[in-house]
């Protein structure tokens, strides 16, 4: 089967050029968080990568990382444009915010048209979850309603230790997502419990075991086509509010709320990890070097 990597790392924008945490030098020969995730997709079967980037740094990107992965892996590139729209829509000239995750995933219409998995840049995932949802594209072609899947990581597996962190905290049912609720400043209080809500002021406590989504989907071919009808739906609503954004989660749920999609909940036991905070890097490197030590990953990741 063939099958994509589809990374988000238009995000990286106008700070590519200096400081940004997506491209901090993390592993013992220089590599950087996306460099494990497209190495861990491509041992579990995935044979091509698709970035997703802002045109203006397409050379900047190619010297950091593209470069180099085309050497082992096909590559490819998609650029969200703020007029990447569909037919009968203009983009207000005020508008500068990009239009979000969602909007992201359908500017790749016409270049994936094969099942892929879609993923943040600045996330390292593990490689039970590339895995597992490779098997799952597999199994899951020509379903009625249409199948797609998530990895779901514990929340107690994806907090930093230096400050608090957002997050999808999700309802499943039978293996099953039904719903998915934003969920902000979590963090563990000295009490040892994880909470939501502002700093010394908590509102809520959460279930550390609860699933949350870190943004990595499985889907099948056709799948964007789905997200193109919500796309324009939203921006009949919201073409000219130039905050709003287009999220591929809330896309999701409105899906299965329809009726249009199922969508499975493929549980992880990877410890998920990212630079959220300058504190974090030191501690980031540090694992890479556990996993390289543990023979993980090799000590130079493309040989």
């Amino acid at each position: 089967m063939h099958a994509t990597l589809v990374v988000l790392a238009a995000g990286l924008g106008s700070r590519f050029k200096g400081g940004i945490k997506q491209l901090e030098p993390l592993g013992p020969s220089g590599e950087i968080i996306m460099d494990y995730s497209i190495y861990d997709a491509k041992q579990a079967g995935f044979d091509k990568v698709v970035f997703i980037i802002r045109k203006d740094i397409k050379d900047a990107f190619d010297k950091m990382i593209g470069d180099r992965i085309k050497q082992h892996i096909a590559v490819d590139y998609v650029y969200q444009e703020l007029d990447c729209l569909p037919e009968g829509f203009e983009c207000p000239s005020d508008r500068v915010k990009p239009w979000g995750h969602g909007h992201a995933v359908y500017c790749c219409k016409g270049v994936v048209n094969e099942p892929f998995v879609v993923i943040n840049a600045d996330d390292y995932y593990g490689k039970q979850a590339f895995t597992v949802l490779y098997k799952k594209l597999e199994a899951m072609q020509d379903a009625d309603p249409m199948n797609i899947a998530m990895a779901g990581f514990k929340l107690k597996n994806t907090l930093s230790d230096f400050g608090s962190v957002n997050r999808g905290v999700c309802v499943v049912e039978s293996g099953k997502l039904t719903s998915i609720e934003e969920t902000y400043s979590i963090r563990r209080e000295s009490d040892g419990k994880v909470h939501s809500g502002k700093e010394g002021c908590p509102d809520k406590l959460l279930d550390e075991d609860c699933y949350v989504s870190m943004n990595i989907w499985a889907c099948p071919a056709g799948f964007i086509d789905k997200l193109d009808a919500h796309f324009t739906a939203f921006l009949e609503k919201n073409v000219s509010d130039i905050k709003a954004e287009f999220l591929l989660p809330g896309a999701i749920e409105e899906m299965i709320e329809s009726g249009e999609i199922t969508c499975d909940v493929e549980p992880s036991n990877d410890k998920w990890f990212g630079v959220t905070y300058a504190q974090d890097t030191p501690i980031v490197k540090a694992r890479f070097k556990e996993l390289t030590d543990a023979g993980v990953y090799p000590v130079k990741l493309w040989g």
